[in-house]
């Protein structure tokens, strides 16, 4: 190849870079799209991924093909999205836990929420759901409290691992109430679940999505709602504010993030069907059978709201004494 010809390939390659929401970015996807789920199968941010990435493949015309990579608070899997190629067939399912919970929780955390991201939208927003075994002798929140104090340390309640919002929900709630429940970690929501069913724990906060099927059910008894208002999904179950502890909050988003460096164009293109897809009545009505409620974001509104959460939840997890390798 002569001289002339290769700083022509060169220019070429530079342009096709720089300019990706031109002819390179109209290509995209030519492949199928890798979305990592940093949870394990059966939990809520796994369901909402679910949902959201099979109609997002419809519109883009590519499959979008679930990688669960479960453990250490959903931090393993988030640290292998980080890493990704960013040219658009990686991205990852971020929730209050990958991107704002774990930036205080671990003190060698490998992988910055807010430098080694593109934040594109977010999708949903969901209550946490304090929910009982049903062998335990508690109807209400305020007789569930009473249980609590009258046992200290014999209470169990079950989180989806260290340093997740399952456990960051129910140390709010202990702090709030003045109650002593020991915590047991599991990897995940499915697995918190099914302890929790079947007896090896008596207590979870857990997101609505993983919890709800179960509590109407009646294989899990539901007694309150994190949010401050009541869950349209469960209109019968107050929430933890009504119930006498004003300004409780527990709830969780959820939002699609690409490594950084993925190209504006593509980010955009995303970003564009996934609000279509969040916004679609068919969706909403599938989020609020699960329990989850539609919320779109832009990637500026995301920056905003990681910084405020990160800093919120730091002390949080400072008061809880919540510190992970």
């Amino acid at each position: 190849m002569t001289a002339a010809l290769k700083m022509t390939a060169i220019l070429v390659a530079l342009s096709c870079t720089a300019f990706a929401g031109g002819v390179c970015a109209q290509t995209y996807p030519a492949k199928p799209i890798r979305l990592i789920v940093a949870f394990p199968a059966g939990g809520s941010t796994d369901i909402i991924a679910r949902l959201v990435g099979q109609k997002l493949g419809e519109r883009l015309g590519q499959q979008v093909v679930i990688d669960n990579r479960g453990g250490a608070g959903g931090t393993l899997g988030t640290e292998i999205a980080a890493r990704a190629n960013p040219d658009g067939y990686t991205l990852t399912m971020g929730t209050t836990s990958t991107h704002v919970i774990a930036a205080g929780a671990y003190a060698n955390l490998k992988y910055d929420p807010l430098k080694d991201f593109e934040p594109i939208t977010l999708v949903a927003t969901t209550p946490y759901l304090l929910v009982l075994n049903p062998a335990v002798k508690a109807n209400t929140l305020a007789e569930f409290i009473a249980l609590a104090k009258a046992q200290p340390g014999k209470l169990n309640y079950a989180s989806a691992g260290t340093g997740t919002t399952t456990q960051l929900a129910m140390e709010m709630l202990k702090s709030a109430a003045g109650i002593d429940v020991v915590h047991i970690p599991f990897n995940g929501n499915g697995p918190a679940n099914t302890a929790t069913i079947g007896g090896q724990v008596q207590v979870l906060f857990g997101s609505m999505p993983a919890v709800l099927a179960q509590a109407k059910a009646g294989r899990l008894r539901a007694i309150a709602v994190g949010t401050p208002k009541r869950s349209p999904s469960l209109p019968e179950v107050p929430s933890v504010a009504e119930a006498g502890y004003a300004g409780f909050d527990a709830s969780l988003w959820l939002g699609f993030f690409a490594p950084k460096g993925t190209p504006a164009a593509i980010l955009k293109r995303l970003e564009t069907e996934l609000v279509a897809v969040a916004r679609a009545p068919e969706m909403k009505e599938q989020f609020e059978r699960n329990g989850a409620e539609a919320l779109t974001m832009s990637p500026a509104d995301m920056r905003k709201l990681l910084r405020v959460e990160i800093d919120k939840y730091a002390k949080i997890i400072k008061a809880a004494g919540i510190k992970l390798e």
